[in-house]
Parts: structure tokens; C-alpha cells; sequence
């Protein structure tokens, strides 16, 4: 197996999230959710974070992505060195037929499986998610 196949896969599915708008910077903040967790419990969970943080959480909300087709692969080492990982998955990609598909609607994403400010940045861990379609 090489080292591409063995770090690449593809995936197919839908997230369910909590997601928080900063549209300054066009950035979106999302928050893997449990499936059983419904809206309802959403404004409880919005209520409760912003009286023990006060801060304000109104704009959070609950919403379910469509990600379709798509091939994701674990960085791992600081944000700078992600272009290398990427260019593993763009080649994993072009090998297997398929081409990158991103677009307004379909976006390149990215999970933080570590927390930056509490691990060194050669141990941090990224999963990227590009969706694709056949080429």
C-alpha cells in the first residue's frame, strides 16, 4: 500500500453541527454533534454557554451539511505543512479517477482534532475534506 492509499480515503455523508457565523471573515465555526442531539436541545446548549462564558452565542445554530462525495486525509504537524498533505490527497485523487469539486456550494474543510493551544504545533492533527467528483 503506498503512502498516499494509506492516508486517503474517500467518504460519503452528512454532518450534523452546531455552526457559529463569523461572516467578517467569511469563516464558519462547526461543532460535530452527536445524531441524537436535536435543535431542541440546541437552545439549551446556546442558553447555557453563553451564561457560564458570558459571552454571546445567539448566532449558533443547528444545521445538517450534505457532503456528497468527498476524500479526506489526516495532517498531521503545524498549518504551514499542510500543502505537502494536500498535494498527497490531489494525487490520490487524479490516481483514482476523480477531480477536486470545489466550489461556492461544496468547500474545502477543515477538523482540528487537536487543540492549538494546548498541543505543540508537530503534534497537531488536521483532518482536510475535499469533495470530488468523477473526472
Amino acid at each position: 500500500m503506498s503512502e498516499i492509499s494509506a492516508r486517503c480515503f474517500l467518504f460519503v455523508g452528512n454532518i450534523s453541527a452546531t455552526i457559529c457565523k463569523n461572516l467578517i471573515f467569511k469563516i464558519f465555526y462547526l461543532v460535530r454533534k452527536v445524531f441524537l442531539i436535536c435543535a431542541k436541545s440546541d437552545k439549551w446548549a446556546v442558553a447555557t454557554a453563553t451564561k457560564k462564558k458570558k459571552i454571546d452565542c445567539s448566532s449558533a445554530e443547528f444545521l445538517t451539511v450534505d457532503e456528497g462525495l468527498c476524500v479526506q486525509i489526516m495532517h498531521y504537524g503545524p498549518f504551514d505543512d499542510e500543502p505537502a498533505t494536500v498535494a498527497l490527497m490531489d494525487e490520490y485523487i487524479k490516481v483514482n479517477g476523480y477531480v477536486n469539486d470545489i466550489s461556492d456550494k461544496r468547500l474545502h474543510h477543515e477538523i482540528y482534532m487537536s487543540d492549538a493551544r494546548k498541543v505543540a504545533p508537530e503534534k497537531w492533527k488536521t483532518v482536510i475534506r475535499h469533495p470530488i467528483r468523477r473526472s
